[in-house]
């Protein structure tokens, strides 16, 4: 029985493009976005990879880049869900504001603290710790029994609430999940098994 289950990072979007914090903040794709989702989706129509069903976040920049993905792969019309629980992690105080904005005010060292930290919130936002306390749940609730059903199942979301997923499917500590990064556009697709572990992983980047 096939337990796939492929997580994609939106393509780039205008306040990636700016070094803006996005948060829940909701801009749109680039150009650039545009083209990394439709990379994303050709590559994994070349892999031989369909799918049963797809969750997203409530942030356009995730749904957009879901719908060019399965426009690539010919499935428009897969049953797609989404939920905040997807949403990216909640910069607060920080949201809009431009990194070296954010740095000149508070400082490089509390900004990167802020930023590659665990369990440290920015001001009025969310810890990775956080994150992962609303996505894990969500997975194991609303995903997990899917996948291990047999179904093929693809999420499109965001830097840090795929990150929250990783942690978990990778057996990643609070101190390597920190310097864990994830391209935007890019696709990890995982292999279960039907204990839920990973077998097989393949990075898939435009």
């Amino acid at each position: 029985m096939q337990r796939l289950l492929v997580l994609v990072r939106h393509g780039q979007s205008e306040w990636n493009l700016k070094d803006l914090f996005t948060g829940w903040k909701d801009p749109d794709l680039t150009e650039r976005g545009i083209a990394e989702a439709r990379a994303a989706g050709r590559a994994l129509k070349a892999k031989g990879v369909s799918f049963d069903r797809a969750y997203t976040s409530k942030l356009k920049r995730a749904q957009r880049t879901l719908e060019l993905i399965l426009a690539e792969l010919g499935q428009k019309d897969l049953p797609v869900i989404r939920d905040e629980a997807l949403n990216e992690r909640d910069y607060g105080d920080l949201s809009g504001l431009n990194k070296d904005e954010a740095r000149a005010k508070w400082g490089a060292e509390q900004v990167h603290l802020w930023r590659r930290s665990y369990d440290v919130r920015p001001p009025g936002g969310e810890s990775l710790k956080d994150t992962v306390a609303r996505v894990l749940p969500y997975y194991l609730d609303e995903i997990l029994p899917h996948l291990l059903n047999g179904e093929r199942v693809l999420i499109s979301a965001h830097g840090n609430s795929l990150r929250a997923l990783v942690m978990v499917l990778d057996r990643l500590t609070p101190a390597t999940v920190a310097a864990s990064e994830i391209a935007t556009g890019a696709a990890l697709v995982y292999r279960l098994n039907a204990d839920s572990s990973i077998g097989a992983k393949e990075v898939l980047q435009s």
